[in-house]
């Protein structure tokens, strides 16, 4: 009895693995002129940290310590962007609850 050539015509090929991007990382959320304007975000928020730690001395704080609090903010968030839009979180959040948050 011959079937293989109905099996032929009916069965899907067999399916490669998928391959895994190494530590899931992709570039295709954050593409054109928005992946360097948020590299050198979070490169010059970090050097605003840098910069706030090194005063050793100052006579009014109070604007330091706002400074402070801003600058590891906005390198701290940063930093959270690069890593949703980077990721597979960007995928397993969805992209509404990307942008609400």
């Amino acid at each position: 009895m011959e079937n293989g050539a109905v099996y032929n015509e009916t069965t899907e090929p067999e399916a490669g693995v998928p391959r895994r991007r190494p530590f899931g990382c992709t570039l295709q959320h954050l593409w054109g002129w928005r992946l360097p304007v948020k590299l050198v975000q979070a490169i010059l928020s970090f050097v605003a940290v840098v910069c706030e730690e090194i005063v050793d001395d100052c006579s009014y704080c109070s604007g330091l310590y706002f400074f402070e609090f801003i600058s590891c903010s906005a390198f701290l968030l940063s930093l959270l962007i690069l890593c949703v839009y980077c990721t597979d979180m960007y995928e397993s959040l969805g992209k509404e609850k990307v942008q609400k948050l």
